[in-house]
């Protein structure tokens, strides 16, 4: 029997994030007030403070460069075990210092990687109409 891997399930908050993924296009929440990139959104702006960040969601380049990984080789969720092993990684994008995504390495977890490692953002198709973030090796930032 196989499970299925769990998908994204949007909020109020989330969903404009979610809509770009599945075009393929990384869009980041950007405060209306400071102009500051949050990830993830949230109630308040993380740089401003302020209560009403009226975050709009813009396209970005989906390049950066690595800060930490992990290789997952034992996965708590059903869905994902036969992925493992598999390679997440801390990623600072370039638009924004300090902003940063964390997704999986599709280059495999046996890359040779290091911190500083150029990446740029690719896409796995989870389910229909779903897609979720993650990376390849390459880009310049």
């Amino acid at each position: 029997m196989t499970v299925a891997r769990p998908v994204p399930v949007p909020d109020e908050l989330s969903a404009p994030y979610w809509e770009a993924a599945a075009r393929h296009v990384l869009a980041i929440a950007r405060c209306s007030v400071c102009g500051a990139f949050a990830v993830p959104p949230d109630q308040t702006c993380p740089h401003c403070r302020t209560t009403d960040p009226a975050f709009v969601f813009e396209p970005v380049s989906g390049r950066g460069a690595v800060r930490s990984w992990t290789v997952v080789r034992q996965s708590s969720l059903p869905g994902f075990a036969a992925d493992v092993p598999f390679m997440l990684v801390d990623v600072e994008l370039v638009e924004q210092s300090g902003l940063r995504i964390i997704g999986r390495l599709l280059d495999g977890p046996d890359a040779a990687l290091h911190v500083g490692h150029r990446v740029t953002v690719a896409f796995e198709d989870a389910a229909p109409g779903i897609a979720v973030p993650a990376f390849v090796l390459g880009g310049d930032t």
